[in-house]
């Protein structure tokens, strides 16, 4: 009839981890009980798509015992966040301004711009496996339009060479 909290108690066996929650000791026969049960389970990055739980009942005075198997999605949860920002964040060039074929200095190809991105897990699960594409447009037709010259990364990323990365070696 009325509500009442459960004593469950939390062991390993045979290198499972189980929990024995007392229902009622004595029990009225015929009595029908509802059990709601809230579990915390951590560290389950590498446990795939999905948890299962085998649930049991069994009775002191019954032979006859019975179970049943749950089987719950696990879904990660992360937000992931792209910062940008250019240095300098405007830049006009002349229209009768041409590069220099053929130089390998840096001035002679144009003026430098940085491009900073951040990618930023703000949880509250952790990532991996993420992957980052930016297309960076470098070709305005047949004119170069930003001179690709090198690409870095911070805080353990690996990155793809473009293939026009730094084409005349400046």
């Amino acid at each position: 009839q009325g509500q009442e909290k459960l004593s469950c108690n939390p062991k390993k066996e045979n290198g499972t981890h189980v929990v024995l929650c007392e229902l009622g000791n004595p029990m009225k026969a015929g009595a029908r009980i509802t059990v709601d049960m809230e579990l915390s389970v951590s560290g389950l990055e590498d446990m795939g798509d999905a948890i299962t739980f085998h649930l049991q009942l069994r009775s002191k005075n019954s032979p006859s015992h019975g179970s049943v198997t749950v089987t719950v999605p696990v879904e990660a949860e992360a937000e992931m966040e792209l910062r940008g920002n250019s240095l300098p964040a405007t830049m006009v060039l002349p229209t009768s301004w041409h590069g220099a074929p053929g130089s390998r200095r840096l001035e002679d190809h144009g003026i430098r711009v940085e491009h900073v991105y951040e990618l930023h897990n703000k949880g509250p699960g952790t990532v991996s496996g993420v992957t980052l594409s930016l297309a960076v447009p470098h070709l305005l037709g047949e004119h170069v339009l930003l001179y690709l010259l090198e690409l870095g990364t911070e805080g353990g990323a690996n990155c793809s060479r473009h293939p026009a990365l730094n084409p005349a070696q400046v």
